[in-house]
């Protein structure tokens, strides 16, 4: 079968350009073709995950990815807040998070062998003239054209958008072409807000070198409010263990809307389409035991197999109205010499996304300490409310989380 075919049965594609040629050209292995990930903060999240996953079904099919961590474009960022601009991180920070970003993409795509690349755009971004990089390809971008993407045009008529922002689209139509030249790479993928970025490059490279280049992006996931999901709107549910555990991870997939089950069971676990089907058309009781099936695949390809399988045993546990196995976050006693406010405590082990949802978790009665509900939203925890040295948290019916003094 042909990994466009694959994608598309799954649910990934979402657009691409030259459909018969790429589907042509994608029927032979050995293609390369990159996709990108700016180091905006210390971990990747689940909506990378989904490119990741999509990208290593096209190196199931003997394609070669090129994996590109953004050492350049992070250092402006692309300009997708519409009222504000992203936070300038500085070059020690980015660094920092390409390393960790490195790290977790090992987990997914397979490097040995040169069956990969990994590559950091600022080795070249870094560098360059402005002047000549300006002479030589500001030519070949029309400030019109970059205006009429959505982003740019959202950002414009917003807030308003400065030049520094407008380069962005530029740096990444240059990555494209680099590695067209450097690796032989005329295929960039990415999430559909990639769209007009990749566009730009593929015809960077028909104007500039006169050959032709492909663009294919990927449906995004979408929260249940069908925003785009990421870190940017709180909550965000990180591939690192310390930002997510891997209980906490297992509980969001375990916990997804029943309508969002096939979506997730195809998009991202290796189960064949077979059993997704069949596990998506079951209702009731089977259909938890799905979305069962559906946390401990995921948390297997992030975490590994034995964390998956201790996720699981802690989430029956918990089911059955125990909380062995809870998520645990040790904190120095210090830290409670003066009483902390419950909601700032909430919100640093990231049981809220936000304050004001703590509020609201607390006005309906869904918070408890030690098994006593938290009725005031102006509550603090003292050093004194840690029997044995530890407190247990209650979110809702179903998760929980200790804090344990130490140090």
């Amino acid at each position: 079968m042909n990994v466009i075919e694959i994608l598309r049965q799954r649910g990934f594609l979402e657009q691409m350009t030259h459909e018969d040629e790429l589907v042509k050209l994608l029927d032979k292995p050995g293609v390369r073709f990159y996709n990108g990930y700016d180091p905006t903060a210390d971990s990747l999240h689940i909506g990378h995950l989904l490119n990741f996953m999509a990208v290593s079904w096209m190196q199931k099919c003997g394609h070669i990815p090129i994996i590109l961590l953004g050492g350049g474009t992070g250092m402006i960022g692309d300009p997708d807040k519409p009222d504000d601009m992203r936070p300038l991180l500085d070059i020690a920070e980015i660094d920092y998070n390409i390393s960790r970003f490195a790290e977790q993409a090992a987990r997914f795509i397979d490097f040995a062998d040169g069956r990969a690349i990994l590559i950091n755009n600022g080795d070249w971004l870094r560098h360059l003239n402005y002047a000549d990089f300006i002479r030589t390809y500001g030519v070949h971008f029309s400030v019109n054209r970059m205006l009429s993407a959505d982003k740019y045009k959202t950002k414009f008529e917003g807030s308003g958008l400065n030049f520094f922002e407008l380069n962005y689209m530029v740096m990444q139509a240059y990555d494209f072409l680099e590695l067209s030249r450097s690796q032989n790479c005329f295929l960039q993928t990415g999430g559909s807000d990639q769209w007009s970025n990749i566009i730009a490059g593929v015809e960077l490279i028909r104007r500039a070198d006169k050959k032709q280049a492909y663009g294919m992006t990927f449906s995004l996931l979408a929260r249940p409010d069908g925003q785009k999901m990421g870190k940017s709107l709180g909550g965000a549910i990180w591939l690192d263990a310390q930002k997510t555990s891997p209980y906490d991870f297992f509980q969001h997939f375990r916990n997804i809307p029943d309508s969002a089950v096939h979506e997730h069971l195809a998009r991202l676990t290796f189960l064949p389409m077979e059993q997704v089907e069949e596990l998506s058309a079951a209702s009731g009781a089977a259909l938890n035991a799905s979305k069962e099936i559906l946390a401990f695949e995921v948390t297997k390809i992030v975490h590994g197999e034995d964390e998956a399988q201790k996720a699981l045993i802690a989430a029956k546990t918990v089911f059955a109205g125990g909380s062995q196995g809870a998520p645990e976050t040790q904190m120095p006693p210090a830290r409670f010499e003066n009483p902390m406010p419950f909601l700032d405590l909430m919100k640093e082990i990231d049981l809220i996304p936000s304050l004001s949802e703590g509020r609201r978790l607390i006005t309906q009665g869904g918070v408890s300490v030690n098994g006593e509900k938290i009725t005031d939203t102006n509550h603090a925890v003292a050093l004194a409310d840690f029997a044995d040295g530890e407190i247990m948290i209650k979110k809702g019916k179903k998760v929980f989380h200790k804090i344990v003094l130490k140090g």
